[in-house]
């Protein structure tokens, strides 16, 4: 495989059930929500919202499916609800965007 063209760790992707899975890093209480690259074997994404009364959480699930133009019943999080670091479940994606996200995020 050709340097930089590495499948992300921090992304799987199961074709038969047409399912995203992300580990994301998030910091919350930041300016604008934005994805800021990776954070050891995560995705790491700034969200503009606070921590408390799930709100980040909220945030976090709209930014995602913004990005993905998808709605928001699209996206779930799977572990992680009270910490920084989760796992988000994106389903159902179809395959040109979860490629988008896998080849615009590395």
């Amino acid at each position: 495989m050709a340097p930089g063209n590495e499948p992300a760790d921090w992304a799987r992707y199961d074709v038969a059930a047409r399912r995203l899975t992300l580990t994301v890093h998030v910091q919350p209480g930041a300016r604008q929500s934005a994805i800021a690259g990776r954070h050891g074997d995560a995705l790491k994404i700034r969200i503009a919202a606070p921590a408390s009364d799930n709100r980040a959480n909220d945030a976090l699930i709209a930014f995602i499916a913004e990005c993905l133009a998808l709605p928001r019943s699209a996206v779930t999080i799977r572990q992680g609800s009270t910490s920084r670091r989760k796992v988000v479940a994106i389903a159902p994606v179809d395959d040109g965007a979860a490629l988008r996200l896998l080849s615009g995020a590395g």
